[in-house]
């Protein structure tokens, strides 16, 4: 396979990148000073594209690749990738699901512990000797906390399993309800924010999901509620999720991820209410090695002529 050119559009852990290297005629676009004429130039040969969750094919590129075949991405998050042009041109298009299920899922508990206990801000409270001054401000428990999830997919369902075991009573918001689940469903987003005190956004980013938290949403979770984001950053609307923290109409927030990566609000900065990640959800050695052994295995398998692994189109 040392013949097949593969594009590569984004740095990514060195194992992927050296896994690829021994199977493939590795392409990478970041090195290139004009991507688009680097494009132009190996578009005849260009058969496999490696993105991630941040980097995908659209159109364009699509079409500037005659002999695209498929599209392996590095994530579970696929809306940087053109699917309906890649069905029109019977382009397959692989990604990462269930490796990181649990990793994103132990993460968002994490957040949860970290908004609610202040976990951050006591960490600074030690450290910068202010209980030799006196202790630290009562916080609030999470067990017993009503837990609503928007999307109960894969990691929506490990989340509130996860929820479960603090004797959180769960609820949900997705496209349909889920006949074979105990958890309550609401209709709404704006009926779910209004029945809990936890809400996560765990679907995936769609056109109908963009801005699905905005502000109506955040006020109906209220002064007292905590919102927690390990989808993508467009599920909220930021401008608005800043202003709800800052008056208050908010109790705390824990975000992963955020509308235009890396640039976060600097508003967010100085408030203690907020947990700030920098997008480390999948972020462990186990399964980002995980993640690459699938973005490797479909591609072999793709040009091996066997079933892929993790086929979405």
């Amino acid at each position: 396979m040392e013949s097949i050119d593969v594009l590569m559009l984004c740095p990514m852990i060195s194992y992927l990148e050296q896994e690829l290297d021994r199977r493939f005629n590795v392409l990478k676009l970041w090195t290139a000073p004009e991507k688009s004429q680097f494009i132009k130039d190996h578009s005849a040969t260009i058969r496999a594209i490696a993105g991630d969750g941040g980097h995908g094919a659209d159109a364009e590129m699509i079409e500037a690749l005659p002999r695209l075949e498929i599209v392996s991405s590095f994530s579970v998050g696929v809306d940087k990738i053109d699917l309906e042009k890649c069905r029109e041109k019977g382009i397959r298009v692989t990604y990462t699901p269930d490796v990181l299920t649990d990793e994103v899922a132990d993460l968002a508990i994490g957040l949860i512990m970290a908004v609610l206990r202040r976990l951050c801000e006591s960490d600074r409270y030690v450290r910068s000797g202010k209980w030799k001054k006196g202790d630290f401000k009562l916080t609030t428990k999470f067990t017993g906390k009503t837990v609503g999830i928007i999307g109960l997919g894969r990691i929506g369902m490990a989340i509130a399993k996860r929820a479960e075991a603090f004797n959180c009573p769960i609820c949900y918001y997705s496209r349909t309800e889920k006949p074979d689940t105990k958890y309550k469903y609401y209709p709404s987003v704006l009926e779910l924010a209004s029945n809990c005190e936890i809400l996560v956004v765990a679907c995936s980013l769609t056109a109908e999901t963009r801005h699905i938290v905005n502000r109506e949403v955040m006020n109906a979770l209220g002064p007292k509620g905590v919102l927690i984001n390990i989808g993508r950053g467009p599920h909220i609307d930021e401008p608005e999720l800043v202003s709800a923290l800052v008056e208050g109409r908010l109790g705390g927030a824990g975000l992963d991820v955020y509308e235009h990566e890396p640039e976060v609000p600097e508003e967010l900065f100085g408030l203690e209410n907020v947990v700030l990640l920098p997008h480390v959800g999948t972020a462990t050695v186990e399964t980002r090695k995980a993640m690459a052994d699938l973005v490797v295995g479909n591609l072999e398998a793709h040009f091996s002529n066997k079933p892929l692994l993790t086929p979405l189109v």
